[in-house]
């Protein structure tokens, strides 16, 4: 692990590797990760994106978002464990704004489980609960957990 990210969009062919990613960082107990074939559909989409930071030719985390008007949604992001707390999360968050930004977004959402820890980051980032649904996720456990939905607004301060 050298340290050196670099972010680039992902082509058809790194699908592999943001799998692996996916693999790694999604607790399967709540059935939020998508298949390789659920994100492919993103790459025929001319208003979505999907991100990866690499550590030389390792990936160690992605990013997924669309654009619908003046609205940008981020539909995945994910970090490999073994590189949380390293910053990758905020770069591909700045990423995607900056992205999404330059495509004429001026609102950014995103909705997560209530007890993800990726909330830290997010708050860094500047977003507010703006919704909440109610028992929306059910873990392999049984408990029901509430559905978070964040909202920016892109003169909001990201830090």
């Amino acid at each position: 692990m050298s340290g050196a990210i670099h972010l680039a969009a992902a082509r058809v062919g790194d699908i592999g590797a943001v799998m692996r990613v996916m693999e790694a960082a999604f607790d399967p107990a709540y059935g939020e990760a998508w298949s390789a074939a659920q994100l492919l559909t993103l790459f025929a989409l001319p208003s979505a994106r999907v991100c990866v930071a690499w550590d030389g030719e390792a990936p160690v985390g992605f990013s997924a978002a669309r654009i619908a008007g003046p609205e940008s949604e981020l539909l995945l992001l994910a970090v490999d464990p073994k590189w949380r707390g390293r910053g990758v999360g905020t770069l591909l968050m700045h990423d995607w704004q900056h992205w999404a930004k330059s495509q004429g977004a001026v609102e950014y959402f995103l909705e997560m489980r209530a007890d993800n820890d990726a909330i830290h980051l997010y708050e860094r980032c500047g977003f507010l609960e703006c919704g909440r649904r109610p028992s929306y996720y059910r873990g392999s456990d049984g408990v029901l957990r509430d559905a978070i939905t964040m909202r920016r607004h892109s003169d909001s301060t990201m830090r």
